[in-house]
């Protein structure tokens, strides 16, 4: 799977403060809908990066909204990077949440993604059915990730396709990028230039130095689970499973996949939050798909 797998949402535009915020939405059959999930992509990321889900779960009765964060491909946002403070964003989403007019919705915040819907969740805990924070961390990310976050911020004020062509360059070496589409290629090029240099700035600066905040996102009370991939290289496996067991969270390993389970291992990841989602919301119901999983309380 990949950001251009095909789905059936529709493209739209939601009302944020100050800027419209792009986004996807799909429905789920015609009676059948069991919840509404609303999706945040992380650091340099976009809605495509859930495409894989959009399907699956629209079948499973979920109404999908996945969005472009301010400075995101199609979202426009502030000129200064001090404006893409975590607070902000997080401001954005609970606008977004807000305007789909479905009541608490089920969060999911991919790693940056994940900063900014844990802070949400803590400035408004009663707008939320749940929070899922997918391959995400207990604060700033460190490591050789922001070693090369740092490298590439760098080069902004040659803009951002001379900042793209080094991201190619370093990508050459990694066997999976070789084996991508041109299609898959052209369209992360596309994204990547169209986004904001003053977003990618700001981003970065939250994503360098956001706080440990686990125990006051553990006292809202909102049901959690954090999930990752078995090889996630950005907050390590062992980080996340200590966050996990300091929120009380549900804690759900996906096999065979590292960053972005939901590209890599598309439909343990769906069975992750379907299931999830299910327990959370009381439905005895069978989860309707399958996979293979590592789970624990």
């Amino acid at each position: 799977m990949t950001q251009i797998a095909p789905h059936r949402a529709t493209r739209v535009d939601f009302p944020g403060p100050g800027f419209p915020v792009a986004g996807w939405d799909a429905s789920p059959p015609t009676g059948s809908r069991r919840g509404t999930a609303l999706f945040v992509p992380g650091y340099t990321g976009s809605k495509e990066d859930f495409a894989p889900l959009v399907d699956p779960l629209t079948d499973a009765g979920y109404r999908v909204v996945a969005i472009d964060q301010p400075g995101q491909f199609e979202s426009p946002g502030p000129d200064s990077p001090l404006g893409y403070t975590v607070a902000w964003l997080a401001e954005v989403v609970r606008a977004v949440a807000a305007a789909l007019d479905d009541g608490p919705v089920h969060l999911v915040g991919h790693s940056f993604g994940g900063l900014v819907s844990r802070g949400a969740v803590l400035a408004a805990p009663g707008d939320f059915r749940s929070l899922t924070l997918l391959c995400s961390g207990p604060e700033a990310i460190l490591g050789a990730r922001r070693d090369r976050m740092a490298r590439l911020e760098a080069l902004l004020p040659l803009g951002m396709a001379a900042v793209y062509d080094a991201v190619e360059e370093g990508a050459r070496l990694d066997p999976k990028w070789r084996e991508a589409s041109p299609e898959l290629k052209a369209f992360l090029k596309k994204r990547f230039i169209a986004s904001s240099a003053a977003g990618l700035r700001g981003m970065g600066d939250a994503l360098g130095s956001e706080p440990d905040r686990t125990a006051d996102l553990a006292a809202t009370g909102v049901p959690l689970l954090v999930c990752y991939g078995e090889h996630d290289d950005a907050w390590l496996p062992p980080v996340q499973a200590d966050m996990a067991r300091r929120l009380g969270a549900r804690h759900v390993v996906i096999q065979r996949a590292a960053h972005s389970p939901a590209i890599e291992n598309t439909a343990e990841t769906v069975f992750a939050l379907e299931r999830f989602w299910t327990a959370v919301d009381g439905d005895e119901r069978a989860v309707s798909t399958s996979a293979v999983h590592t789970e624990s309380q």
